[in-house]
């Protein structure tokens, strides 16, 4: 009994412990002081969407970094593209053999050459054909980019969703339901 108290104990302690920045200085802004990690923003995205993916056994979890560049690059949502990855093909799992085509694109008949190729396509594209005509959300999308699906918006923003939460232990939940 005494072994799994202290178990829990430490168990909790490491939760309370890990959650919080690992690296933080201190910056005064007109006499207040800040707490800011001190690791890159991109970095901590990365890292996310790496264990996200990998929590799924994706093919995508080593080019977490090349989503989270291509997003940046052209101005998207970081969560975007793997979030419809997620959708279109459980995150490349489900993909035509040797297309690298996660996405859904052209209806699956597309074949990209690699999987950096088809982030950086993926991602331009959405940003010149979508957002650059103000189909500039999820909701604003769906109905271009996989119409006639009633269903696609809300599977994206479930998956951005998860994502942005993933790994954090206070994040607020969102009701999952699939129509």
């Amino acid at each position: 009994m005494k072994k799994q108290i202290l178990s829990i104990l430490i168990a909790f302690l490491a939760i309370i412990f890990l959650s919080q920045p690992a690296f933080a200085q201190e910056k005064m802004a007109g006499g207040s002081a800040v707490l800011e990690n001190s690791l890159p923003e991109a970095d901590q995205r990365v890292s996310k969407l790496e264990k996200f993916l990998e929590s799924y056994n994706s093919p995508l979890t080593e080019y977490a970094q090349a989503f989270v560049e291509s997003a940046d690059k052209y101005g998207l949502d970081w969560k975007l593209v793997p979030a419809i990855t997620g959708v279109e093909s459980t995150f490349g799992k489900q993909i035509p053999a040797g297309s690298y085509n996660a996405y859904g694109w052209a209806n699956g008949a597309y074949a990209f050459q690699s999987w950096e190729e088809s982030i950086e396509v993926v991602s331009k594209a959405l940003k010149e054909k979508y957002v650059d005509q103000g189909l500039d959300t999820p909701f604003k999308m769906g109905p271009v980019y996989a119409p006639p699906s009633k269903t696609w918006t809300y599977k994206v923003i479930s998956f951005m969703n998860k994502l942005e939460c993933f790994g954090e232990v206070n994040c607020l939940k969102e009701l999952d339901f699939t129509l």
